[in-house]
């Protein structure tokens, strides 16, 4: 039995996708279905366009999607499926691999998510910096100690926590890390606080949409960033990923759960970055990629 995961924003890269449409007849459809119901050429810009293209949050979110969800559709049945996951913006993509979500639904859902978080990024003054080498408990007391609008965002996995906020807060939560033994303290190249209160405005948004999109029961489980639990109740769900925009990816403990469940092996579509996160916890874990 598989788990399946799906990447968020940061696994992008320029030219993704293009072998597989150019190969595939399958990949092909989908990614000309996506241009059509996004109502642009995402596939244009994914092949062609540059980094800088493909790092606004508009573009990077429906195109990581897009390329991991590909990878799945050519490939899912070779997997005995017993629960997914996903990182961030990969929750969606993993609502649309257990049917919980229809293809275009999660799409649009992406683009909407993707362009008010966009908006968000525009109108505040928002970073992120990668905590190395500290405890979790540890880099929450940093932020604790810090005065602004300022969280522990990504618990990625053991010794690595993203932390998001103001500028001037995160910029002196990183000289704090380092004072308090952290092997790397670093801001990050990125144009918001993404999963942190400066992006209240994108949950009020993406929440309207959520209510008007229709989720149904899932064929398996999901493990929600929210709580680090899987989940099969579509109401649930759909808070959870309301909650998601401004609430911590709990990616870490996800990993801890998923893998007392003692899996054949996980399978991540489209990136290397949530398979390493694994590898951190345990080396002997099965994990395979999907590209």
């Amino acid at each position: 039995m598989a788990i399946l995961l799906f990447p968020g924003q940061g696994s992008q890269y320029e030219g993704m996708g293009k072998e597989l449409y150019n190969s595939n007849t399958e990949a092909k459809r989908i990614f000309e279905e996506a241009d059509r119901i996004l109502g642009f050429e995402l596939s244009k810009v994914m092949f062609e366009g540059s980094a800088e293209d493909l790092t606004q949050t508009s573009v990077t979110q429906p195109a990581v999607m897009l390329n991991s969800y590909v990878c799945y559709q050519l490939n899912k049945s070779q997997y005995d499926a017993k629960a997914v996951a996903g990182h961030s913006l990969g929750e969606l993509t993993a609502l649309i691999a257990n049917e919980t979500l229809t293809f275009e639904d999660g799409l649009l859902l992406v683009a909407e998510r993707a362009a008010a978080m966009q908006d968000a990024c525009n109108n505040t003054d928002g970073t992120m910096a990668a905590i190395l080498g500290l405890e979790d408990n540890q880099v929450e007391d940093i932020c604790s100690d810090v005065k602004g609008a300022i969280k522990a965002a990504n618990f990625n996995c053991p010794g690595q926590v993203v932390i998001s906020g103001g500028v001037e807060a995160i910029n002196e939560a990183v000289e704090l890390a380092n004072t308090r033994g952290a092997r790397r303290a670093i801001v990050l190249n990125v144009n918001g606080a993404f999963h942190s209160p400066l992006m209240l405005s994108a949950q009020d948004r993406l929440k309207k949409a959520i209510e008007n999109t229709t989720f149904s029961t899932p064929t398996i489980p999901i493990y929600q960033n929210v709580t680090g639990d899987i989940e099969t109740n579509p109401e649930i769900i759909k808070s959870n990923l309301i909650s998601q925009l401004t609430s911590s990816v709990r990616w870490t403990q996800s990993m801890n759960n998923m893998i007392a469940t003692e899996p054949d092996v996980f399978v991540e579509f489209g990136a290397k970055v949530l398979s390493g996160f694994l590898k951190k916890v345990d080396r002997k874990l099965n994990v395979t990629q999907v590209l």
